[in-house]
């Protein structure tokens, strides 16, 4: 710290050096660069200098070896790169807030930034580094519980979105009169024969033109009127299994469930399908072998009876056809038996039907006996009364709990239909036909109870999010409003969500800044990247406040992206105090340029009258301790020139030192500095000894190295021992991470335990009877450690030292 004199007359540099040291702000100063290929564009910018603030909370060096870009990868994605190039380029003074979330960073940084000369001076403050307003702590915990909120509710809605894409039945999610889509699992695309994402966001039956006029929008706008279900079995329905071609006759199961908002107002439904176009046309088949074996038995009992001869041969053709149709029913997929008789005897079943009941005796055995299970569940009585009508009856989702050899029961559900075959007219049997449709109710079920769990799910969300102080907001991936809470409703003076909703945001945003804010959420969720904008929103009371706004994506589990979720804080004050302090900040760059302009002069008067008092002094006055205050004045004087040439070339190498790194031979660089030092080295009559590779390549500057290996190697010379010459040793080492360069001597050495401290710090002098700076150790160390190596140090007081750099590989 100088003293109130030396304060006095500083320069501007020492104060500039010594107002950054205090300042409570951070500070960097970058200097840009450019496109390699000469475009002229900034790509990047250089750490030039970090203030001791910026140091600690940034957690860097005074001088990084990192750039910009580097250091902040999502900074471009946030917009403070181009902040910092629209600063340097337009040459204006420029201001940014911003909440970065990014790499590591979690804070509100406030930044101003101001070109200067062939840099950029960038002021920043972190809130995290300052004491916090009340309001600004309560908004911190706010936001925090929010996020809270958010990732569990994200997390139970991924859960649910899980099982949704991976449900075995084909589900969508339908909203509002025009029954856009909003979701839809990959079941459903197996469905349509196409996929879902083209008819994400779109009304169904303007994604699938093909579905309309078949009645399905009459049953789809009756549920959402009435709030009723609907449940469809083996609907016909003409749908292009395959993208342009035509439409084709298909049966579905359906089952329409409409969906309730908070107030409990039907919004949309969902719909589970499931194709059983095959079940249906195999069905189909077997009614017709049915009718035909029936048509076919009937001619041939009427030629039986006129040809009594010929009745052996029919009966023969008839079991031969029946065997025709055996052999298709075993290439069916559908279970396929047939009981004969009033007890319903089996008399035929194929391997699809045998493997519902593993292990079990049917052929030959009555219905009864073989499965005791069904008499209970009243498949029996349906038989009975099939064979005594002869009306075909068709079942669906029978539950059915069916023992099994090994294990506990298993718990199963048929959609079926029981028909009679006749011989001469009479009844004698029934055909049975069945589809295991277990898989189906379960994923019903399940999606039924999921389905719940994502009401009760959005109505904790809601919950936490009415009872936050700051407003939060959710939209659909189309960007209209899915929710806002209680504190939203409040600031813009609404009862309900509905209202809100009706209207829109457009009422409510100020309108210089209402197509910036709509442009920038569509572009955020175009690209899904976070959404962060400062813009003014119309309170109640007629003000329209500073907001900001944050929103993220929200993803469903198979990565389809479900909305934004977001929320927004009043900053109107924030700002009118920012505004405050930037313009104290100009008050204060004012006063430190007037005052390092107006204290040149003096120093120079001061330096110019003690030459003119020493000139104009006679003999008789130089006596006492005149002679000694004048050289103590001088030295003074001196040693003040000399301090202000240091910093000077402190600050010169500091610039000049952070060049880029290329691949150097470290051979041609000892080379080169042994030919510079040359004087020095025939003038001590000192002995130079290189061991280092000619291919030895380092990934360094070359003017830094060079600089290394110039200080190293001048020490090693100037600080020579008076009663020997100096013999100095240069030498290379490849290990498994570093480059290690050894610069060893026979010279003054030193007392580490004593000077270790002082070795490289600033103007420290070990051997103040030698001529230097006191700042050549302290750059090659500096340069070293920005380069990410290490240097050190081994030495014996009178005997020597061997310094030893390590590089990065």
């Amino acid at each position: 710290m100088l003293s109130p004199a030396a304060a006095a007359v500083a320069p501007d540099s020492v104060l500039l050096r010594e107002l950054l040291a205090v300042s409570l702000t951070g500070i960097i100063l970058y200097t840009p660069v450019y496109d390699p290929a000469g475009s002229g564009e900034i790509v990047d910018f250089t750490f030039e200098y970090l203030n001791p603030v910026a140091q600690r909370m940034m957690a860097m060096p005074e001088v990084p070896t990192v750039t910009h870009n580097q250091q902040w990868p999502h900074s471009i994605a946030h917009g403070t790169f181009a902040f910092h190039v629209d600063a340097f380029v337009s040459g204006e003074p420029r201001e940014y807030n911003i909440n970065y979330q990014a790499d590591g960073y979690d804070n509100y940084y406030r930044l101003a930034a101001r070109r200067a000369g062939d840099g950029l001076l960038v002021s920043f403050t972190d809130t995290a580094d300052q004491p916090r307003s009340p309001v600004e702590e309560a908004l911190r915990a706010a936001q925090a519980a929010e996020k809270a909120a958010r990732a569990d509710a994200e997390e139970q809605r991924a859960a649910l979105g899980r099982a949704f894409e991976q449900a075995p039945v084909s589900i969508a999610i339908l909203r509002g009169p025009e029954f856009v889509v909003e979701l839809a699992n990959p079941s459903l695309g197996v469905l349509w024969g196409r996929p879902v994402g083209p008819a994400l966001g779109r009304p169904l039956f303007e994604a699938l033109p093909d579905l309309a006029g078949q009645g399905l929008e009459e049953l789809l706008t009756q549920v959402l009127r009435t709030g009723e279900p609907l449940l469809f079995q083996e609907r016909p329905t003409r749908l292009a299994r395959h993208p342009g071609g035509p439409p084709t006759l298909g049966y579905y199961n359906f089952t329409y469930q409409p969906l309730h908002d908070a107030q409990g107002l039907v919004t949309g439904l969902i719909t589970v399908g499931l194709d059983v176009t095959e079940q249906v046309v195999a069905r189909q088949q077997v009614q017709q072998l049915n009718q035909e074996l029936e048509a076919r038995v009937q001619v041939r009992t009427r030629e039986a009876l006129a040809l009594q001869a010929d009745l052996l041969a029919a009966a023969q053709r008839q079991v031969q056809e029946r065997e025709q149709f055996y052999q298709i029913f075993a290439q069916t997929p559908a279970a396929i038996c047939v009981q004969r008789g009033p007890k319903h005897r089996y008399e035929y079943v194929n391997q699809a039907y045998q493997d519902f009941f593993p292990g079990r005796q049917l052929l030959g055995r009555p219905v009864a006996e073989a499965l005791p299970e069904t008499v209970g569940s009243g498949v029996v009585d349906l038989l009975d009364q099939v064979y005594r009508t002869g009306e075909t009856y068709y079942g669906y989702e029978l539950p059915l709990l069916i023992t099994q050899p090994e294990g506990p029961p298993k718990q199963m559900y048929f959609t079926f239909t029981y028909q009679a075959y006749r011989e001469n007219g009479e009844i004698v049997g029934i055909s049975t036909f069945a589809y295991d449709v277990a898989e189906q109710v379960l994923a019903r079920q399940r999606l039924e109870a999921y389905a719940a769990e994502l009401q009760e799910s959005e109505a904790r969300f809601r919950t936490m999010a009415d009872a936050a102080p700051n407003m939060v907001w959710a939209v659909h991936p189309n960007s209209s409003i899915r929710y806002i809470n209680r504190a939203f409703l409040d600031f813009v003076g609404l009862r309900t969500e509905q209202e809100y909703i009706t209207t829109g945001w457009g009422p409510y945003l100020h309108p210089e800044e209402l197509e910036l804010t709509q442009g920038t959420l569509t572009q955020a969720i175009a690209q899904r990247q976070p959404y962060i904008l400062e813009h003014r929103l119309l309170r109640h009371d007629g003000q329209y406040r500073w907001l900001l706004a944050q929103g993220a994506p929200s993803y469903l589990a198979g990565g389809e992206l479900y909305g934004y979720v977001g929320s927004a804080i009043d900053i109107t004050d924030l700002k009118q105090a920012n505004e405050q302090l930037q313009r104290t900040n100009v008050d204060l760059d004012n006063f430190i340029y007037t005052a390092s302009h107006d204290l040149k002069q003096p120093i120079a008067n001061i330096e110019g009258l003690l030459q003119g008092v020493q000139h104009a002094l006679p003999p008789a006055g130089r006596v006492g301790e005149v002679p000694r205050m004048l050289d103590l004045m001088q030295g003074a004087v001196e040693r003040f020139g000399r301090t202000i040439a240091h910093l000077t070339d402190i600050s010169r190498l500091q610039h000049e030192y952070n060049q880029p790194a290329t691949a150097v031979l470290l051979a041609r660089v000892v080379q080169e500095v042994q030919l510079d030092l040359a004087p020095l080295i025939t003038q001590t009559q000192a002995r130079v000894a290189v061991t280092v590779p000619a291919d030895a390549t380092l990934h360094f500057s070359e003017k830094n190295l060079r600089s290394v290996v110039y200080n190293l190697l001048s020490n090693a010379l100037m600080y020579r021992h008076p009663d020997r010459a100096p013999a100095v040793s240069v030498a290379y080492e490849a290990q498994p991470a570093h480059h290690v360069l050894a610069v060893r001597d026979n010279g003054l050495g030193l007392d580490l335990a004593r000077d270790q401290d002082m070795l490289f710090g600033m103007f420290k002098r070990l051997h103040p009877h030698v001529e230097g700076s006191g700042i050549g150790l302290y750059m090659v160390k500096k340069v070293v450690e920005n380069a990410g190596g290490r240097i050190e140090v081994e030495s014996t007081l009178g005997q020597g030292s061997v310094f030893r750099v390590y590089v990065p590989r």
